[in-house]
């Protein structure tokens, strides 16, 4: 699904956050909470390796599908029969099944609309008053467990779900059932921005999604995963093979999930050629043009059906109208096979500025994302103008009519991104929005640069997010988004999770090591069921890297990234012995560091430190060697991090900084104190003071200025005197006098 509002209003929409932020003091860093141990709760199983892959017993149950249905563009209603093929692979017998009913959710008296909010929202229908929901004519089980059987049997519905009672139970490892329901709905003009009827000059748009009783999960983490459907989460599904056969007017074309199985039947010759031809074509052909559109009958007495077929496959969707412009072009896939992108759309969205690029963009997004990550694994890409914002499909997604260029580009790329997330691999979207529409956000990002040599490209540092993702009026990422706020959805769901792939690869992995654990997380769970442990896991054991600590703040806590700059100065007061640099973490997320230093004679020096300075510290001090004076120190030049508080991020040095040198040889000597029973020694190494008291380890000073020397870590402050013949030491309030021997 795309919240393609967020891009154009985003700086308004950061403008609100700061505004609404809580002032209160945020909680200190503490580097035994963030890197404590024992992030992941469950140790491996038969079904989840330890390692993030599939275990040796990994289970999954399948449906498949044979649809049949009837558009009546008159009332907008679609009747038909749904032959599901259900088979049991899991450890269990199973007395009942699970089903989704999700067009239930467009009764008056369902839990979605109860919980619309008077100032409106993007789910539900918009307020239209109509007969929405399912109307189950029948239920008849045809076999179960190899028998055959002539059984209705009894069922209840719950809102967005159906609960059918096997007269016997489903046997585990393998049982099957096949079952048929008849049913009939009439379609929302707005349905949730998924689905919908969008009239245009030349006729309705049907855009039909989420049309027949589909199962439940069944899995090892829940077994029947029965969340109604209100709306803000998407879907869970099982895979499996569809057939459908769709009859419509004779005057509508018809797009769908999946192969077009009698393009014969349902072209005209001439269409037919061009069909042919763009499937050979790298270019955009035009199948039906805006000409026909034009000259279509309003209404047609007859029909015609259009067959198509999906294997492997989570959902089927498809479109309806006597409207459409189709046009075509060949994708190419890496492995050499071919598909073909697909469009459809009114002549209201016709123009090279709008919808006549649109299988441009899919052609490109497809051949994109199938080379960097996964190969494409259906048959067709298909992208039909309507009135949802973006929604997407297997095979299929429905963009705005009204979309073009950059806004096309971007809400195109989105939703067949989709089919790598979660089309591919196939995670819960109804529990984890952010595993579907943060990763998608994340990928494209990197196709966007990519496409037309950067045509549409417009960098977005993260730190200029950093308000909205800092904001106490947001909850953690690992929300269900039937749980979050319907306006944080967009940051939450895709843009905060978007954000931390992006800084895992950038700031922690690097591109190389984080896109061949990316790859292997894809390739282990295509057309399975992945959950966040499955991921996280898979990343860290690819990658080789300890990555609970960023899993921890980011993803399943509101932790804030805030580092700053403490302090700049020179070694013993003297820019060209080098500089003594001091960072602290103040949020209670630590990050690697990147920093800049800019020098006087107009050179810059970058330098990177692990995030393990932090695993023991929150304060960290380390040397830069330079010969140069420094102007300023800047943490993340770049605003790759969203940091709470960039005021800290820089440091600049003034030049009276440089004034006060020392000559170390003045301070070195034995002293003594009248007060306690301790010598200290202090000698010269490396061009830095150490302090050596009676059978203790020698400590490195660092010099403060005004003849004062520090070892921060324990405290102790050592100030002497003008003429260096005696000092002060100071630890924990205590003050102690030491003179020269």
């Amino acid at each position: 699904m795309n919240f393609k509002f967020f891009k154009p209003l985003l700086a308004l929409a950061i403008a609100f956050f700061v505004q609404f932020s809580a002032q209160t003091d945020a909680p200190k860093y503490s580097y035994t909470e963030a890197f404590k141990p024992f992030f992941y709760q469950n140790n491996g199983t038969e079904t989840r390796s330890a390692s993030g892959q599939p275990g040796h017993n990994y289970w999954q149950n399948s449906a498949d599908y044979i649809l049949i249905a009837t558009l009546d563009d008159a009332k907008n209603e679609i009747s038909g029969s749904a032959e599901i093929t259900y088979t049991n692979n899991s450890f269990d017998d199973l007395s009942f099944l699970w089903l989704q009913l999700d067009q239930n959710l467009f009764k008056k008296d369902s839990r979605g609309n109860a919980i619309v909010p008077t100032s409106g929202s993007r789910n539900g229908a918009h307020g239209q008053e109509f007969d929405g929901g399912y109307t189950i004519k029948s239920v008849e089980i045809l076999s179960a467990n190899g028998k055959n059987l002539k059984v209705n049997p009894k069922y209840s519905i719950s809102d967005t779900r159906m609960q059918i009672d096997l007269p016997q139970d489903l046997k585990a490892k393998g049982g099957i059932v096949k079952f048929i329901i008849n049913y009939s709905f009439v379609s929302p003009n707005y349905g949730s921005d998924r689905m919908g009827v969008e009239p245009t000059k030349n006729g309705k748009i049907f855009t039909i999604a989420q049309w027949f009783p589909r199962m439940s999960v069944y899995d090892d983490q829940m077994g029947w995963n029965t969340l109604p459907y209100l709306g803000a989460g998407e879907f869970y599904l099982e895979y499996g093979d569809v057939t459908a056969n769709i009859t419509v007017p004779a005057n509508h074309y018809v797009v769908a999930s999946g192969e077009l199985l009698n393009p014969k039947e349902v072209y005209t010759n001439d269409q037919n050629k061009k069909w042919d031809a763009a499937r050979n074509s790298e270019k955009t052909v035009i199948v039906r043009s805006a000409a026909e559109a034009n000259a279509t009958a309003k209404s047609s007495a007859s029909t015609k059906t259009w067959k198509f077929k999906m294997v492997n496959t989570r959902d089927f969707a498809w479109a309806s109208s006597s409207a459409f412009i189709i046009d075509a072009a060949r994708i190419n896939l890496p492995s050499g096979k071919k598909s073909l992108a697909v469009s459809a759309y009114p002549v209201e969205s016709d123009g090279d500025a709008a919808w006549a690029r649109s299988t441009e963009y899919t052609k490109t997004s497809i051949e994109h994302y199938s080379k960097k990550w996964y190969e494409y694994t259906y048959p067709t890409a298909v992208n039909v103008a309507g009135n949802e914002g973006g929604m997407e499909y297997p095979g299929i997604v429905f963009c705005h009519m009204d979309s073009k260029g950059a806004d096309l580009w971007g809400v195109t790329d989105h939703e067949f991104g989709h089919n790598w997330f979660p089309m591919i691999v196939g995670s819960n979207e109804r529990m984890y929005a952010w595993m579907d529409e943060g990763f998608n956000t994340f990928i494209n990002g990197i196709s966007e640069k990519e496409f037309n040599k950067g045509e549409y490209h417009q960098p977005r540092p993260l730190q200029s997010m950093a308000p909205a993702f800092n904001s106490d009026q947001m909850e953690a990422v690992m929300t269900p988004p039937d749980n979050l706020k319907e306006r944080n959805l967009g940051f939450l769901g895709y843009y905060k999770p978007g954000a931390g792939l992006q800084m895992l690869r950038d700031n922690i992995l690097g591109e190389e090591r984080f896109d061949k654990a990316f790859r292997e997380y894809i390739k282990r769970w295509a057309f399975k069921h992945p959950t966040p442990d499955d991921f996280f896991r898979t990343m860290e054991n690819v990658s080789g890297e300890e990555l609970n600590w960023f899993w921890r703040g980011w993803f399943a806590n509101k932790w804030k990234i805030d580092q700053a700059v403490k302090n700049v100065k020179y070694k013993n007061g003297d820019f060209t012995k080098g500089a003594v640099i001091q960072l602290e973490n103040i949020g209670q997320l630590p990050m690697p560091v990147n920093m800049e230093i800019k020098f006087k004679d107009g050179t810059t020096q970058n330098m990177k430190l692990p995030v393990e300075i932090w695993k023991r510290n929150t304060e960290w001090t380390f040397e830069v060697p330079t010969k140069k004076e420094i102007i300023s120190v800047q943490l993340d030049p770049k605003g790759t991090l969203p940091d709470a508080n960039v005021m800290d991020n820089i440091f600049k040095i003034e030049a009276s900084s440089i004034t006060d040198k020392v000559d170390l040889k003045e301070f070195v000597g034995s002293f003594s104190s009248k007060q306690i029973p301790l010598k200290i020694v202090n000698s010269i190494k490396n061009d830095q003071l150490m302090a050596q008291a009676t059978g203790q380890m020698a400590l490195a000073l660092e010099y403060e200025g005004s003849d004062k020397f520090t070892f921060a870590m324990a405290g102790i402050e050592l100030q002497f005197s003008k003429n260096r013949k005696s000092f002060t030491l100071n630890q924990g309030g205590q003050q102690y006098e030491f003179t020269k021997d």
